[in-house]
Parts: C-alpha cells; sequence; structure tokens
C-alpha cells in the first residue's frame, strides 16, 4: 500500500499520491471502473478532480454510491465571479453524486487579472467562504500551472488563509532559480501554516510542441519508460509533507503507483542530472 500522511490541517490522513481525475476526462464507465479498483488496490484515498476535465466528475459520481467514505474528494472552479463559482459547485455536487465536496479549489489561478477578481467584492472567495459556512464544502484551496506558480500562491495566501495549495514541481523545473526561491518561500509558509501542499507535472518529459499527442496528459509529453518514471516519483515524493497528483494518462497510472509503492528515498541530484540527459528532459513553463 502507498504510504499516507495528515493532509495539512484537514484531520484526513491522505495517500501520499492523488488520484488526478484529469485521467478520466475521455474514457468508458468501464475503463473508469477499471481505474477504481486500481486506486482501491493501492490504497488511494484521495481524488482530485474539476468540471473542465471531460466526463470525470460524473465517472467519478459513478463510484460515489458505494465508496463515499472510502475517498476525500477535491474539486475546483475555474469561474472568477460569485455567480458562476455557486453555479459550477451545484454542478459538482450533482456529477459527483455527493452532499459536499471535501476540499474545493480555485483552478488555475494565475492570471493577475483573474486573481483580482476573484479575490475582490462579487468574486470566488465570497462564494467559497459561503459555501464553507453552509457545509457544502469542507476545506479551501488554490491551484496554479506555469512559472509564476508559486509567486501567485504566495500572493493569494496573503490574502486568505486557504487549506491547500497545489503546483508544478519536477527536478528540471527547480533548476530555474528564481521559481526554486519563490517556491522555497511558499512551501516554508505552508509548513508554517499546516498548509496542505500538492505537486503537479512531476513526470513532464517537455512541451508537446508540434509532436502528435500520444498521450492524455495535456500540458506536456510524459516520460514513458519505467525507471525514468520511478526516478521521477520518487524525486517528486522526497519533498517531505507534500502529495503528488497523478499524470492525466490511466495507461501510466499503474506504473505510478507501484513506483510510489516502492518509494524509500529521493534520487540525488547527480542521479537526475543522468536522467535529464538521457531523456532530453525540457522545462515545459518558463519562468
Amino acid at each position: 500500500m502507498i504510504a499516507k500522511s495528515l493532509f495539512g490541517r484537514t484531520k484526513h490522513k491522505s495517500s501520499r499520491i492523488i488520484f488526478g481525475g484529469y485521467a478520466l476526462s475521455n474514457v468508458t464507465q468501464k475503463e473508469a471502473n477499471d481505474v477504481l479498483e486500481v486506486l482501491l488496490e493501492y490504497g488511494i484515498n484521495h481524488i482530485d478532480t474539476a468540471p473542465m476535465y471531460g466526463k470525470s466528475e460524473k465517472l467519478i459520481g459513478s463510484w460515489m454510491t458505494n465508496h463515499r467514505e472510502d475517498f476525500f474528494i477535491a474539486t475546483k472552479t475555474r469561474s472568477r465571479s460569485y455567480k458562476g463559482a455557486k453555479k459550477n459547485l451545484s454542478d459538482s455536487l450533482e456529477a459527483l453524486n455527493v452532499e459536499y465536496i471535501d476540499l474545493w479549489q480555485m483552478h488555475g489561478l494565475t492570471n493577475p487579472q483573474g486573481w483580482e477578481k476573484a479575490m475582490g467584492p462579487g468574486g470566488t472567495l465570497e462564494a467559497f467562504i459561503e459555501a464553507r459556512e453552509e457545509g457544502l464544502v469542507r476545506f479551501l484551496g488554490v491551484t496554479a500551472h506555469g512559472g509564476k506558480s508559486a509567486i501567485m500562491h504566495n500572493q493569494s495566501l496573503k490574502r486568505f488563509d486557504f487549506d491547500s495549495v497545489m503546483l508544478p514541481y519536477n527536478f528540471s523545473q527547480m533548476q530555474e532559480i528564481k521559481y526554486k526561491e519563490s517556491f522555497q518561500e511558499l512551501i516554508n509558509l505552508c509548513h508554517q501554516r499546516n498548509i496542505a501542499f500538492q505537486t503537479i507535472k512531476s513526470i513532464a518529459r517537455r512541451p508537446w510542441e508540434s509532436e502528435s499527442k500520444t498521450h492524455n496528459t495535456y500540458f506536456y509529453q510524459p516520460l514513458e519508460n519505467k525507471d525514468a518514471i520511478e526516478k521521477a516519483i520518487h524525486w517528486a515524493l522526497g519533498l517531505q509533507n507534500s502529495f503528488v497528483i497523478t499524470a492525466g494518462d490511466i495507461t501510466l497510472l499503474p506504473i505510478i503507483l507501484e513506483a510510489a509503492k516502492q518509494f524509500s528515498e529521493c534520487p540525488s541530484d547527480a542521479e537526475m542530472q543522468s536522467l535529464v540527459d538521457q531523456f532530453q528532459i525540457k522545462n515545459i513553463f518558463s519562468y
């Protein structure tokens, strides 16, 4: 079984690998049910999804009749307005077939103009606070993509005491000095406040660019080699008090879960640099 750890201040012991629901964006119900069996086999008890992930919420909702108590459920809203966020929440509750969401997150909050709207009067934050007061959600978080993710999260945490953050983390990305500095500032703050720290893009190899997409990973071409994936996952899990979201492709899921199951120590920087050289790994986001 994959190790579990307290998910920040929530008092929930989440598996250190969180299932990324984007992997269900365009699969059949049969394929989704097969994924459920794999998750249960490895002891995964935390699912992250979003309305933008195709059929993901509805497929996960089909599991909830018999498995609501088995999973901590997180979803998101990309709306930056009170009204839009409330509508998203209502739709998510129905699609997921649940009475409440464990963690509701602002999706991809990296644009400064969008941030101002979401955090201002009539914005998403007002809907978040109200939904928590109504018992429709238990905890509140914020997610981001791109090289400015840590900077934006630091800004968000100055505005509101969110329960979780999510952002990119892999060896190649952390060689960007400015990203590393803002990332370190963020993780220090999260540790001080006991804010759950989630990472994404752990097995990113390079941007897709002009290549045909062979995997259901939106932003990047993933690593495919088993040993390479294992090193990348182990390196990500080496970040203490953090959780790794799985890549958005069901064919890679068993490899990722098996790698996490075998985790004992973080590879050295020299090992990771060798991996970068061997597989020609490139940053998928610039700072």
